[in-house]
């Protein structure tokens, strides 16, 4: 019962203080950490000792595994080489560096313990810097970066760790201890992926699959380890595989159910770890007083290795842009990334609970130990709290730009657009005998899903869109509906089990309005902002956008006596016309009467242009 009370508290807390931090405009993570802290000298809150196999057996499989899942296959190979000279090159620098610094600090403490604490505090962690980076808005291709490097680093260091206790030092051995652990971990997530992949097809039951995937980090990490591999490289090789695939090997009930249960496992995990991590403070204090070192020589070491866990990542990922990474152009600007991005990768090195579940590998009997505990957890607090809290102005003072939803906006309805002409073809190819009309309705609910994509690019100024009079009147009738089931519900006449089918049906229905209503008002505050995409067709790189007034009517709904919703421009003969989300279209209707294939957003600060040939939007 105690256990039990103890754990509701901590999930209680965690929650809470989660909520503040959203309410203040600051990282979880961040508060989670100084709250732990003050927590820590309560004298009503127990002490709790993070045992290191509860954090890497426990913790660090799943949470490896709801990011690998979630994280890009596509995206990590783009940018894999920079992933991996951090993952292994960043470590390793890190390592030799910081146990140098320990060395000379502390002379009582042999080398294989230095560089055991350099392995140590060497990985940032698989969720501060993601977490921090998504929440103050970093670039895409940073977080990318950041993400894929802390789903690798900690098997570099682990194994690093592993070679500096066995009393071999830092050697070629391990190179090769971690050649082998890498390959072992690559070839049991494969095998994994492989067995749950065919797995996959022959299970239809959403709640059987997402039962069968919290089993799949655990079974990959444990049969690594069994065979002296990396559990860690296993768990990701299978997680970033799994998700790669999951399209074609779950249903989408199943994918929707397995990303929302790891979506909230990994939520309360996250932020259960940072809170923990701050409950350590007391008792490594406490410990701490029963050194023989001076206080200012303790202040001296702790401090050391934390300015060395961050200057040394500095250093090395300039020295890994220019001697070993050399990266081309960015695929979304189509310029090389610049230095201010370098910088921001190298100062968002905030480490986590790994560090600190791995310092308590240590072998008790190591002189000066409490000090080396105290070393790793003032660098995984310093670099939470200096680095965490200083990468929003970093990133304002360096002008690093954030993602823009208006690109994702115009991404998403030329991609909808490209998957209805797919869809549509495909659709003349089949033979059906349509008497009643389905055909028909099926074009016309693809041309509702476009019309709604493009919207979320412009509308007229203090005009509500179709979308969003759509999403307002149909949210109130679900609202209705709801009420009128539940009143039957209470008559008790209607089986309890229909009633939870009918009304789940109703959320999926509101949940994706909600979606789109959130991310229309997300890009609606970027409107403002101008855009480039990538290759262009021949129409477009013909018809440059123009600069004109904005237009301020359509002359055709004038003269037929409708409304329009935004106005577009035809850059052969500078038509003005509405567009697909206005009732007569008489844009798009130009087009096949004239067949002139490009047009131009004729919105105030709007310029992204359309060819109605090729599908392809600048």
């Amino acid at each position: 019962m105690h256990v039990a009370l103890l754990l509701l508290a901590l999930a209680a807390g965690v929650l809470a203080c989660v909520v503040i931090a959203a309410r203040v405009g600051v990282p979880a993570p961040l508060l989670l950490v100084v709250a732990g802290v003050g927590a820590s000298f309560l004298p009503w809150v127990p002490q709790i000792h993070l045992e290191p196999e509860v954090v890497l057996l426990g913790l660090l499989p799943p949470l490896l595994y709801s990011a690998s899942i979630s994280s890009s296959l596509i995206d990590f190979n783009a940018h894999r080489r920079v992933i991996l000279a951090l993952s292994i090159g960043a470590v390793l620098f890190t390592t030799a560096g910081v146990g140098l610094v320990v060395h000379l600090l502390l002379p009582g403490v042999s080398w294989p313990i230095a560089f055991a604490l350099g392995a140590v505090v060497a990985p940032p962690d698989a969720v501060a810097a993601t977490a921090i980076g998504r929440h103050i808005g970093l670039p895409r291709r940073v977080v990318t970066i950041l993400e894929g490097e802390s789903l690798f680093n900690d098997a570099t260091a682990l194994v690093s760790l592993r070679t500096a206790l066995a009393a071999t030092g830092i050697s070629w051995y391990v190179g090769l201890d971690f050649l082998l652990a890498a390959g072992g971990g690559v070839l049991i997530g494969v095998v994994g992926f492989l067995v749950i992949g065919w797995l996959r097809k022959r299970i239809t039951d959403p709640v059987l699959d997402v039962g069968l995937s919290f089993v799949i980090p655990f079974a990959c990490f444990i049969a690594a380890e069994e065979i002296h591999a990396s559990g860690v490289v296993a768990v990701v090789v299978a997680g970033l595989l799994l998700g790669h695939k999951a399209p074609i090997l779950q249903t989408a009930q199943s994918r929707i159910a397995e990303q929302t249960n790891w979506r909230t496992i990994a939520f309360l995990l996250e932020n259960t770890v940072f809170a923990l991590i701050g409950l350590q403070a007391q008792w490594l204090f406490q410990d701490l007083a029963d050194s023989d070192l001076s206080g200012v020589r303790v202040t001296a070491i702790c401090a050391s290795t934390l300015l060395a866990c961050i200057v040394l990542r500095i250093i090395w990922v300039f020295i890994s842009r220019w001697m070993l990474v050399r990266p081309g152009p960015d695929p979304s600007t189509g310029r090389r990334p610049p230095a201010a991005q370098t910088f921001l990768i190298g100062w968002a090195g905030m480490r986590g609970v790994v560090t600190l579940a791995a310092a308590f590998l240590i072998p008790e009997d190591t002189p000066h130990r409490e000090v080396l505990l105290m070393a790793a957890f003032t660098v995984v607090a310093g670099t939470l709290l200096i680095q965490g809290l200083s990468l929003p102005m970093l990133a304002r003072r360096l002008r690093v730009p954030q993602p823009d939803p208006l690109d994702d906006a115009l991404a998403r309805a030329t991609l909808l657009q490209q998957a209805s002409k797919a869809a549509l073809d495909e659709l003349d190819d089949l033979d059906y005998d349509d008497r009643a009309g389905v055909v028909d309705l099926i074009r016309q609910r693809l041309d509702q899903r476009n019309f709604a994509a493009w919207e979320r690019l412009s509308t007229t100024a203090d005009q509500e869109s179709p979308a969003a009079l759509y999403y307002r009147i149909r949210t109130e009738m679900l609202d209705a509906e709801r009420r009128r089931i539940l009143e039957i519900r209470r008559s008790g006449t209607v089986d309890s089990e229909v009633i939870a089918d009918v009304l789940a049906t109703l959320d999926i229905e509101e949940s994706m309005l909600d979606s789109a209503e959130a991310e229309r008002d997300e890009s609606a505050a970027y409107a403002a902002r101008r855009w480039t995409t990538g290759d262009l067709c021949p129409d477009l790189e013909q018809h440059g956008a123009v600069d004109e007034p904005p237009a301020t009517y359509c002359q055709a709904c004038l003269d037929e006596g409708t409304q329009w919703v935004a106005l577009r421009r035809c850059l052969e003969c500078g038509n003005i016309a509405c567009c697909d989300s206005s009732p007569k279209q008489h844009a798009t209707r130009h087009f096949h009467d004239e067949q002139h294939p490009v047009m131009q957003s004729a919105e105030p600060g709007e310029d992204w242009r359309w060819c109605y040939v090729h599908h392809l939007t600048a």
